[in-house]
């Protein structure tokens, strides 16, 4: 994969939402159903290779994955679902809870792949926990199940920060500040990798966003599902994950309770969204693990 698979388009003066565009231009885009709307999918490199799956975060879209996708589709097919009632994507049906969003995730990859051992699955923080919800429901039908910065595993969370609000008075530029703020605090390790496509893809996510996630971070569901996953588990986390408190080693421990064949992978001088903040290094990771 090449070491930074947006270079071009960045430095090419493009404004944030002409990049999305231009990432989104050679997109199939599939629905499925979701509640009474559908999920959206959207799918790169028909035929390409073998499919993959890439399942954003809370308050987020397939655009978590901006650097991951023109780097993975030269070499595979690549799936990337808004999740229900995020994104382009419709409400889930109730209850409005990570299960209710697991089934109609499950629902549409078993539709989508319907030969078994024919899909990878990777997802991202909230995401990991709606996947694992899904897979209880597909059993051993995906090939595996590789894990990004999720919590919901039971570990005491952090002290945290308040998250900054948007106020309806605020201009424009108070806006983006505010948005800018978030990705500080929760998303990035280095403050100065801010740019303003990720100031601007985490607004349009959070302007998009109808389910809140936040309320379940503090659950063990992962752990518990995890119990019942029989497909093997990866995980690659940034090496500086605000939200892995007490530690990522903690974290790896936990997954590999009911899963000792964990692999893992930790992404040196990045937050959260490594995928986002070192994306060379993290697309490395992943087609590692993709490969095992």
């Amino acid at each position: 994969m090449p070491n930074d698979p947006l270079a071009a388009l960045l430095a090419s003066g493009k404004s944030p939402p002409e990049i999305v565009a231009a990432v989104a231009a050679d997109a199939d885009v599939i629905h499925t159903p979701c509640g009474e709307g559908n999920l959206v999918w959207r799918r790169w490199g028909k035929g390409k290779g073998s499919p993959v799956v890439l399942v954003h975060g809370g308050s987020g879209s397939w655009t978590h994955w901006i650097k991951t996708i023109p780097a993975l589709k030269q070499s595979r097919e690549v799936w990337a679902v808004d999740m229900p009632g995020l994104g382009d994507s419709d409400f889930p049906p109730h209850p409005h809870t990570p299960a209710g969003c697991g089934l109609p995730l499950a629902l549409g990859l078993k539709s989508l792949f319907p030969v078994k051992g024919q899909v990878q699955v990777v997802a991202f923080s909230f995401g990991a926990h709606v996947t694992s919800h899904a897979l209880l429901h597909l059993k051993d039908h995906a090939r595996d199940f590789t894990i990004t910065g999720c919590a919901a595993l039971g570990l005491p969370q952090g002290p945290g920060k308040e998250f900054p609000r948007e106020m309806e008075n605020m201009s424009e530029a108070e806006r983006m500040g505010v948005h800018r703020d978030l990705l500080e605090i929760l998303m990035f390790k280095e403050p100065s990798r801010i740019d303003p496509l990720a100031v601007y893809l985490q607004s349009e996510n959070v302007g998009k966003a109808r389910f809140r996630s936040r309320p379940f971070a503090r659950s063990d569901e992962i752990r518990r599902n995890l119990m019942e996953i029989d497909i093997p588990v990866k995980a690659v986390w940034g090496g500086n994950d605000q939200t892995a408190w007490p530690s990522i080693e903690a974290r790896f421990d936990v997954l590999r309770e009911f899963h000792p064949e964990l692999v893992t992978r930790t992404v040196p001088d990045a937050g959260h969204w490594v995928m986002y903040e070192q994306p060379a290094a993290y697309n490395a990771a992943l087609a590692e693990m993709l490969a095992i």
